[in-house]
């Protein structure tokens, strides 16, 4: 991954982050890292933690940010969470996916959630 793409994917973190935190959510975790595999974000309300995968582009030539979470990613996602849940988890706590695309085109950003965004079998 080139350093470009690194810059970008920490700045689509932070505004994710930020954006997240006006709603109410409290960053727990920034990129957990589970073996190779990282969660972006954990974030937690009341009994609700949310893990959080973010995507920025500066452009939609390729799709929008959101789209760009397929199901392999999903799937290695959730073996994350399943670590993150086993260390740090509840049984009173409700567990989700969220996605957030982050979009920066010139000075404007776009920033759309999605809360449940999936759920594993």
């Amino acid at each position: 991954m080139t350093k470009a793409r690194q810059e970008l994917g920490l700045l689509g973190e932070r505004i994710a982050a930020r954006w997240l935190m006006r709603d109410g959510w409290q960053v727990v975790a920034h990129r957990f890292r589970s073996g190779h595999r990282d969660i972006d974000l954990v974030v937690r309300r009341d009994n609700h933690v949310a893990f959080v995968e973010v995507k920025a582009r500066r452009g939609v030539s390729f799709g929008s940010p959101v789209e760009a979470v397929h199901h392999r990613k999903q799937w290695e996602l959730g073996k994350s969470a399943r670590v993150w849940v086993d260390r740090f988890g509840s049984k009173t706590t409700q567990y989700r996916f969220d996605v957030v695309g982050v979009l920066i085109i010139g000075q404007t950003v776009r920033v759309r959630h999605i809360p449940n965004a999936f759920e594993l079998p």
